[in-house]
């Protein structure tokens, strides 16, 4: 902002030496737009590798140990909600004392912890559990049309023609993964259809239940003491310090992975990403997650998937660049 000043105020001068530093100045700032552009694509992209990345690390806890689907949920939001308040306690500590001390506000975080935190960590890990990391994350994709449909609600408009298609394809791409193309049979178990379009639910419940709080408190603490909001509520019914599953090193390893990368780096990222570049452009870049599922299911879990779920996967995700 100086420097734009600074162009108003001294250099509108028509000589040769006031046109050479107008435009050296124009030249920085977009030298310096173009790496915000960058970094934001890169932290966006990071973010969506490593949220479909944390299906798989559950995918392979579920498939070697006995982990209960409900310990994992809540052990994994203690742990990231504790990294994001180590992190808000050393950047943020005066908005997070503002979110204290506000009632309204906390009332709504409690909402966003039930509805959305804990509605998708749980039913998302129980559709991997029932299906697979790359099927969860692409039912987990269907969440923009319940977006959509509550933007054009609350904008009292209908669906554009983009909107429309974009249902048309995401219903087809649901078709293709549940019943391989042959409407006789169910090749998704119904309860893990069930499941993963819940999680879709709660997915959306993240995406517009916290809308004021992130204008006035930011992605981190949001989502970190949602996190950790839910992880503690839950703990009271599940009491998860009973119940610890006997993981090797390989199983503490996965575990740490999921925490870590899965959901304090995937989360940060992903928010820094919006935060740089839109978050339009960061929802289309979010598209690698379902992606990354998939790829790195079949790479480290041999997963094997179907010409029709490839299908159905493509369906889905040209979805997500219709409606966003």
């Amino acid at each position: 902002m100086a420097e734009q000043e600074d162009i108003t105020a001294e250099d509108f001068g028509t000589d040769a030496a006031s046109r050479a530093r107008r435009r050296g100045i124009r030249e920085r700032l977009n030298a310096s737009a173009n790496r915000k552009l960058i970094t934001g694509f890169l932290a966006t992209l990071a973010g969506g590798i490593f949220w479909g990345f944390s299906g798989t690390c559950a995918s392979y806890l579920f498939e070697n140990y006995a982990v209960d689907t409900a310990w994992l949920m809540v052990v994994r939001q203690l742990c990231s909600g504790a990294l994001f308040l180590v992190f808000i306690l050393a950047t943020d500590r005066a908005r997070l004392k503002q979110l204290l001390t506000t009632p309204r506000d906390l009332a709504l975080l409690a909402v966003f912890a039930a509805s959305g935190v804990f509605l998708n960590q749980y039913f998302y890990l129980l559709a991997v559990r029932a299906m697979n990391a790359g099927t969860a994350t692409v039912l987990q994709c269907l969440q923009l049309i319940i977006i959509m449909v509550y933007a054009c609600l609350r904008a009292r408009r209908g669906p554009r023609k983009r909107e429309l298609a974009g249902v048309v394809l995401a219903l087809a791409g649901t078709y293709l993964l549940a019943t391989a193309g042959n409407p006789s049979t169910l090749v998704i178990p119904p309860d893990g259809l069930a499941i993963g379009l819940i999680a879709a639910v709660g997915a959306a419940c993240m995406s517009i239940i916290p809308t004021g709080l992130l204008a006035r408190y930011g992605s981190s603490i949001v989502t970190g003491m949602g996190m950790l909001v839910s992880g503690i509520a839950s703990s009271v019914i599940i009491r998860p310090w009973e119940q610890v599953p006997a993981f090797d090193a390989m199983g503490w390893g996965a575990f740490a992975v999921l925490v870590f990368v899965g959901s304090f780096l995937a989360y940060f990222l992903y928010m820094q990403g919006v935060k740089d570049i839109g978050s339009m452009r960061a929802s289309l870049i979010g598209t690698v997650e379902p992606v990354s599922a998939t790829i790195t299911s079949a790479l480290f879990l041999g997963t094997v998937f179907a010409p029709t779920d490839i299908a159905g996967f493509a369906l889905i995700i040209a979805m997500v660049f219709l409606t966003v």
